[in-house]
């Protein structure tokens, strides 16, 4: 009623929901059902009872409908109908929550986007309601006018959900071994206090990049693989939240989802992991992406990797940005190189670039040559607090860091904010010089946070940093 008053009252709720009356109406005759006796449980059956093809057809567009038959609702929604019918729900059981947030985005979209809305008053509507994060940032976020086509993006990759447990000092012990390593000890058997505990969810390489390029103003679809449990499906929600598009996961019935713990004692932490083992099944993505975004796969990938790559040459026209994971490395760059080859991007730092190329981890200008000669378009090599340098053949550029404005709270994911976001500007249209600038800014806001994506900034944020940049902020060319 506040938003309808902000814009006003010009029935923008009333069009939607005729909109998805008159939706939902034909899709259940297209479904062979008689509009007007088909009760919500025959519908939800018919729904379920469509071979993927015909699925996939028939409710593109749908992803807010619903159906509402003497107060019982059914979702039209594709991921809400797939993960009904895949794991066997009975009506009551039925989830039409994916329906519930897309509509929600629908709704907050046509407000603001009126001629008659006061959208600061709108905004400040959305941000008393504690949704502005599920507003769909990419259709807003790019106000530049650069690109009237918003690129779309693939990201595939594992992903994991992190309990980071800040270890109590006082009943936890630090000592160093023989060979210099620092290790941590504790009473065993005992009931150890902790100081506190904060659940990260969903990250990892390519899913910090695509809440990233998301916040940025880019369609991020995200390809991963998760088990049919609650971590799993927490860690859906937490992207669509974000603005990530995840029609592309692949539910493994049986499994679980990747969880790990992180023992934070003082500024360190020791990591306790266990990838789980799944088929790793490629799917040609449902819409074809501008870019793919390739980050960190497991052991198993290989097959994986073959038909990714099959589906590259298929479509030539297709850019890979690749952010080379521990596999990548250890599996050698003779048998990486179609991809290396394929590549308009690769980031890695210095001791990746010397694995891959065989030079001397010293010889910046030799690093990057030799990635250019292995097929790379623009290779991007980070230098820790050194800064970064990257290539788009005709010469090499330095990028300093951006100065912290405090020390650094956590380093975790600073090399996929830095990696997403140089991505993100190319894609956008960003010259090289100006895409080296954004992603420092990024990075150092990551490490001001706890996690990898808290700390992520929209484009505007990024605009505004480099507006009160040191006047040495800039990159220059590396002789």
């Amino acid at each position: 009623m506040q938003l309808e008053h902000a814009s006003g009252n010009t029935g923008i709720d009333t069009r939607l929901l005729a909109e998805i009356d008159e939706r939902a109406n034909s899709l259940v005759s297209e479904l062979g059902l008689d509009n007007q006796f088909a009760s919500a449980e025959e519908i939800y059956h018919a729904l379920n009872a469509l071979d993927d093809g015909r699925r996939d057809e028939l409710l593109a567009g749908a992803d807010f409908v619903m159906l509402n038959r003497n107060g019982q609702v059914v979702s039209f929604n594709i991921r809400d109908v797939t993960e009904n019918e895949r794991e066997h729900r009975s009506f009551a059981e039925r989830d039409t929550d994916h329906a519930k947030r897309s509509l929600r985005n629908e709704l907050l979209k046509r407000y603001i986007d009126s001629d008659r809305t006061d959208n600061q008053i709108v905004q400040r509507l959305i941000g008393e309601a504690g949704i502005e994060a599920e507003y769909p940032r990419e259709d807003h976020e790019n106000t530049e006018g650069e690109n009237s086509h918003t690129p779309r993006f693939l990201l595939i990759g594992d992903i994991i959900s992190d309990a980071f447990i800040k270890l109590n000092e006082e009943f936890v012990k630090s000592s160093t071994d023989d060979q210099g390593y620092q290790r941590i000890s504790m009473e065993l058997g005992a009931k150890i206090p902790y100081d506190e505990v904060e659940i990260v969810k969903a990250v990892e390489c390519s899913p910090n990049a695509a809440v990233s390029v998301s916040r940025l103003g880019i369609r991020a679809d995200l390809m991963s693989w998760i088990g049919d449990d609650e971590v799993g499906r927490e860690m859906i929600e937490h992207l669509e939240k974000e603005g990530v598009h995840t029609e592309e996961f692949v539910v493994e019935p049986g499994k679980k989802s990747n969880y790990h713990y992180v023992l934070r004692y003082g500024a360190d932490r020791t990591k306790l992991q266990k990838f789980e083992d799944y088929s790793y099944e490629w799917r040609v993505p449902k819409h074809k992406p501008d870019w793919i975004y390739l980050g960190v796969l497991g052991e198993k990938t290989w097959p994986l990797h073959e038909q990714i790559l099959a589906y590259l040459n298929e479509n030539p026209d297709i850019k890979l940005a690749f952010q080379p994971g521990m596999y990548h490395l250890m599996w050698g760059a003779e048998k990486m190189a179609d991809f290396y080859r394929r590549a308009e991007i690769v980031i890695m730092n210095r001791e990746e670039a010397a694995q891959v190329t065989g030079r001397d981890r010293g010889d910046l200008k030799q690093l990057i040559w030799s990635l250019h000669d292995m097929g790379v378009n623009v290779p991007v090599i980070t230098d820790g607090p050194e800064g970064a340098y990257a290539s788009a053949g005709n010469g090499i550029l330095f990028m300093p860091n951006y100065p912290d404005p405090k020390p650094p709270l956590d380093r975790t994911g600073a090399g996929d904010a830095f990696a997403s976001t140089i991505v993100a500007a190319l894609a956008l249209g960003k010259p090289l010089e100006d895409a080296l600038r954004w992603a420092p800014i990024n990075s150092m806001s990551v490490v001001q946070q706890m996690g990898a994506q808290a700390g992520l900034l929209k484009q505007s944020e990024v605009e505004e940093f480099l507006a009160n940049a040191p006047e040495d902020y800039h990159s220059r060319s590396f002789e």
